[in-house]
């Protein structure tokens, strides 16, 4: 079943980003796209992600990731971005990632993270709760 849903977060692109020119310097998209990641957890998905991490122990880093700069962002500008699960599969979870002004397209990655055990230092298998949340947001089941 196809849901078409997407998480989305506003981001303000603030000097911090920002080389010389006044335009994102690429390596802070990659923060942004982990921030978003972040916020997906806490408010897409309603799962504290400090929690996640510190309590439960559990990790979701990036194993792979493709990114695409379309066209400049500038300082003050606020970035839109949208998130859908393209794909979960027992461990890894495939997104993608666009930021957007208006309807002009910014950057956008596909990238894969994995559930991650950070005790035993390995893949561990989606729970069926967060697959099930995980899963308002995917473009198929």
């Amino acid at each position: 079943m196809t849901t078409n849903r997407e998480f989305h977060c506003d981001k303000l692109v603030r000097f911090q980003h920002c080389d010389p020119a006044g335009i994102v310097f690429y390596p802070q998209y990659f923060v942004l796209f982990h921030e978003v990641l972040e916020d997906w957890f806490n408010d897409g998905l309603g799962v504290d992600y400090a929690r996640f991490i510190g309590t439960e122990g559990l990790g979701i880093p990036t194993v792979n990731i493709q990114a695409e700069f379309v066209a400049p962002s500038r300082h003050g500008e606020t970035l839109r971005f949208a998130l859908r699960a393209r794909e979960i599969g027992r461990s890894s979870i495939k997104l993608d990632v666009t930021a957007c002004v208006g309807s002009e397209l910014r950057a956008k990655v596909e990238q894969t993270v994995v559930l991650f055990s950070l005790k035993n230092q390995c893949s561990v298998a989606v729970p069926p709760a967060l697959r099930e949340q995980m899963l308002r947001f995917s473009t198929r089941e």
